[in-house]
């Protein structure tokens, strides 16, 4: 029995038209300009939030786990950023003890839902969607995303901290056997992988101002995790072979540094936004619009 033909060309064909869409998307609406600003706000909300998580995270079980993920965040944020953001850390945590709980969380509701905000604002207009919904619905939508974005990027990074050892206490405690242990290693990198992939969902389903269903958002937010990585890599690959900012900018190297990989954060967002909203628009018109044929009296005989 032959198996039936499958033909590529229509997807290529498809997917080329998207990606060209996109491209024209990025330049006309000024893409770039628009992850510039987000990059001031991200950096506005940076510390805040880290400040907030290090005190949540000292609440969990697990010795060192904060420093754990900064250590793993230092594989994607410029080194010298990443000595910045520690120092910052260290000043502010140590001397406030646990006092730093509560006013990290109120410079967190404060700051970083700023950022969210006008990440809510830009995903707007990546979408060309016109948003009428007041301050308040805003603020309280961009501290939701927050807090929901926040807790899946930190279980992201949580799950690449684990070892195999805690794949064995999962199943010791709830009585699985040596095929979950074996299979461990690969599980928790695909979970991290598929968190990581929802805390850019959520953004794409809340943030515009018409929600949109979660299979049509979810090819941008993949966009957008594959892009933020290939930049974040790139941009740590030329810092540390090619790009000498210390030259330049001195003792603001790691601000700049910093700066540059909150621009591609931001960027890689956007990106996947509008790949997104390119989607829709060439499904929407290439689904015909069935008219019903209209009739006409039959004349008197």
């Amino acid at each position: 029995m032959p198996f039936p033909k499958f033909d590529l060309g229509p997807w290529l064909a498809y997917g080329r038209r998207v990606i060209r869409l996109t491209y024209a998307g990025v330049k006309s609406k000024h893409t770039s300009q628009l992850a510039a600003g987000l990059s001031y706000y991200f950096i506005l909300s940076l510390f805040p939030l880290l400040i907030a998580f290090a005190a949540g995270l000292a609440l969990v079980p697990l010795p060192h786990l904060f420093d754990q993920i900064l250590t793993l965040m230092g594989r994607f944020i410029p080194s010298d950023s990443m000595g910045l953001v520690r120092g910052v850390l260290r000043d502010v945590i140590s001397p406030h003890g646990g006092s730093i709980l509560s006013v990290g969380i109120v410079l967190t509701i404060w700051a970083a839902s700023g950022g969210v905000a006008a990440l809510v604002e830009a995903v707007n207009v990546a979408y060309s969607l016109p948003d009428t919904r007041s301050f308040v619905r805003k603020r309280l939508l961009a501290i939701g995303l927050m807090f929901a974005v926040g807790a899946l990027a930190v279980v992201a990074l949580a799950l690449m901290v684990l070892g195999p050892g805690f794949g064995g206490w999962v199943a010791e405690k709830a009585g699985l056997g040596a095929v979950f242990v074996a299979l461990w290693p690969y599980l928790r990198w695909g979970l991290s992988i598929a968190c990581a992939v929802l805390s850019i969902e959520l953004i794409y389903m809340w943030a515009p101002s018409a929600r949109r269903p979660f299979r049509t958002t979810l090819p941008g937010a993949v966009i957008a995790l594959i892009t933020w990585l290939l930049l974040s890599s790139g941009l740590g690959l030329y810092l540390r072979n090619f790009g000498k900012l210390n030259k330049t900018y001195g003792t603001l190297a790691a601000a700049v540094a910093l700066m540059l990989w909150l621009y591609w954060t931001a960027f890689a967002i956007l990106v996947g936004a509008q790949f997104n909203a390119e989607t829709m628009k060439t499904q929407d018109t290439a689904t015909p619009t069935h008219e019903q044929p209209k009739t006409t009296p039959a004349s008197a005989a």
